[in-house]
C-alpha cells in the first residue's frame, strides 16, 4: 500500500472519531455545568484545555463563556479540532482514498458531512443542542458500521482501525482527566453527591454506565469507574482494549507485510506491559492525573512512530 493511502485511512478515521469524541466532551461540560452550585462559565476552560484547543480559543476570544466555548468546539472554521472541521476532513481524506472504500462506508460518510453542513451552518441554540450531538454521534455510528459491515479484513481495514483506537485511547483518556483532575470542584465534594453525580456522567459520556452497572452494580466508586474506563478489556472504550485493538491490527500489517515488529508495535506492548498490567490501586499512588498524562505523551509518540513507520508521506 502506498504511504499517502494509509495516511487517508487513518486519518479519515481518525478525525470521525475525534468528532464524535469532542461532541461527547461537550455533553460532558454541559452535563457537569448542571452540577455545578453556582452559575460559573469557569468548568469550559477546562473543556477547552482538555480538548487541546484552549490555547486557539485565546487568541481569537477574551473571556471564556459557556456560549463561545461550546461554538468553537462545534462549529468553529478557525478550530481545526472542532466537530464541524473534523467531519470535513474526513471527507477530505475519504475522498483521496475513494478506491479503498466501499460504496457503503463512502455514502455513510458523506451522509454526516451534509448532515453537518446543515445543523452546524449556524450558531445552535442550548435548546437544539442534544438533539445535535445525537445526530453527530449516529452519522460517525453508521460509518463505523458500514466499515465493520462492509471492508475487507485487508490492511486498508487496518490502518482505519488503527487511528479509530489511537483516537479513542486519547480521547477517553482525556474525558477521564476533566473529571478527575480539573472539574472536582474541591476536595471536600470527594465522596459527596456531587462527586457521584459527575462520575455518573463521566460514565454516560463515553456510553459506559450501562455496562458499569453490570460489573459493579450501582455504586459509583471512582476507583472502580477508573478501573472501569482504563483497565477493563471488556469497555470498548477503555484504555485496555484500545491499545489491545492496536496491538492486534498492528500485528495484522505485520504479517500482512511479512515484517519483523514495526517500533510502533512494540511501543503498544511496552504500553500494555508498563500502564495496563498493574491495579487500580497503583495507579492511583502514582496519581490519576500524572498517569493520564503520561498515556497522553506517550499516544502522541505512537502516532508519530506509526507515521514513520508506515511512511505516510511518501
Amino acid at each position: 500500500m502506498l504511504g499517502r493511502t494509509a495516511n487517508g485511512l487513518f486519518w479519515m478515521y481518525r478525525y470521525l472519531e475525534r468528532a464524535e469524541n469532542t461532541a461527547r466532551l461537550i455533553e460532558t461540560g454541559q452535563r457537569i455545568a448542571l452540577t455545578r452550585l453556582d452559575s460559573t462559565d469557569d468548568e469550559w476552560r477546562s473543556v477547552l484545555k482538555t480538548a487541546g484547543v484552549f490555547d486557539g480559543f485565546g487568541q481569537l476570544h477574551d473571556n471564556v463563556t459557556k456560549d463561545a466555548a461550546i461554538d468553537w468546539l462545534l462549529r468553529a472554521r478557525d478550530n481545526p479540532s472542532s466537530v464541524y472541521s473534523c467531519i470535513c476532513a474526513a471527507r477530505q481524506n475519504a475522498r483521496s482514498v475513494r478506491t479503498a472504500l466501499t460504496g457503503e462506508v463512502w455514502e455513510a460518510v458523506n451522509r454526516i458531512y451534509m448532515s453537518a453542513q446543515d445543523v452546524l451552518a449556524r450558531k445552535v441554540s442550548e435548546r437544539d443542542l442534544p438533539k445535535v450531538l445525537g445526530q453527530i454521534r449516529q452519522g460517525t455510528a453508521l460509518v463505523r458500521g458500514s466499515t465493520l459491515g462492509t471492508m475487507l479484513r485487508n490492511d486498508f481495514f487496518d490502518f482505519a482501525r488503527i487511528g479509530t483506537f489511537l483516537e479513542r485511547a486519547d480521547q477517553t483518556a482525556r474525558i477521564l482527566d476533566v473529571k478527575y483532575y480539573v472539574l472536582l470542584p474541591s476536595v471536600r465534594s470527594v465522596g459527596s453527591s456531587i462527586d457521584n453525580v459527575q462520575w455518573e456522567i463521566i460514565l454516560r459520556s463515553v456510553s459506559a454506565r450501562g455496562g458499569f452497572r453490570v460489573a459493579y452494580d450501582n455504586a459509583y466508586d471512582p476507583k472502580d469507574i477508573a478501573r472501569f474506563l482504563i483497565l477493563d478489556g471488556r469497555m470498548p472504550r477503555s484504555l485496555q482494549f484500545c491499545l489491545s485493538k492496536l496491538d492486534s491490527n498492528l500485528t495484522f500489517l505485520a504479517n500482512t507485510y511479512g515484517t519483523e515488529p514495526a517500533p510502533a508495535l512494540l511501543k503498544v506492548r511496552d504500553m500494555r506491559r508498563g500502564y495496563l498490567d498493574q491495579d487500580i490501586e497503583h495507579i492511583f499512588e502514582l496519581g490519576l492525573h500524572e498517569f493520564l498524562q503520561t498515556v497522553l505523551n506517550d499516544l502522541a509518540g505512537l502516532g508519530r512512530q506509526i507515521e514513520v513507520d508506515y511512511r505516510f508521506y511518501e
